[in-house]
């Protein structure tokens, strides 16, 4: 037990730990900004992540997995969330790679680092066949995170109506090729 969750993976420069309600100030640094919120069409309140929160603490419960606090190694801070979700992609339940970083984190590789682990653990330690990141048409950043997660052909669009607003959505997904490790 690490002091605020489980740990579930490591990899060389981050923890990810199941987030626990003292996580709940890093969580509002990343889902209160707005620019990095802007695939989900702006920031959220402190009921919205709270209701962020609880959910992934439900998903723990309900499946052993959900969006995991990111934490940088050398300060022992959350800076992120990466995990494993089931998301509905045109009426079928598809487990999904997913990743949110603080601002100040970006274009350092962390996004990259934590989905890869979390691709590895979920075909290694679940038995998945398959593993995808569902992605904003307009969130470049994350469509390359994908692709450099072995995501590199884009397989379909969704629309996703969210706060007002039809989004196009992109489905990418690697299959288990059996040989990969954890982490």
């Amino acid at each position: 037990m690490f002091k605020n969750g489980i740990i579930i993976l490591e990899t060389k420069r981050l923890y990810l730990r199941e987030m626990t309600q003292f996580d709940y100030d890093s969580l509002c640094s990343i889902l209160q900004d707005e620019e990095a919120m802007y695939a989900y069409n702006g920031a959220f309140d402190d009921n919205m992540v709270q209701e962020w929160l609880d959910k992934q603490l439900a998903r723990y419960g309900k499946y052993g997995f959900g969006l995991w606090a990111a934490v940088l190694k050398e300060t022992d801070r959350m800076i992120g969330q990466c995990g494993l979700t089931m998301q509905d992609w045109n009426g079928i339940e598809m487990l999904e790679v997913g990743y949110l970083f603080q601002r100040k984190y970006w274009h350092m590789g962390y996004a990259s680092e934590a989905a890869a682990a979390c691709k590895n653990y979920a075909f290694a330690k679940l038995g998945a066949e398959e593993v995808c990141s569902i992605i904003r048409d307009t969130n470049i950043p994350s469509q390359n995170v994908a692709a450099r997660n072995g995501m590199t052909k884009r397989e379909g669009v969704m629309i996703k109506h969210y706060r007002g607003e039809d989004m196009p959505h992109y489905l990418y997904s690697v299959k288990n090729n059996r040989e990969i490790g954890v982490g």
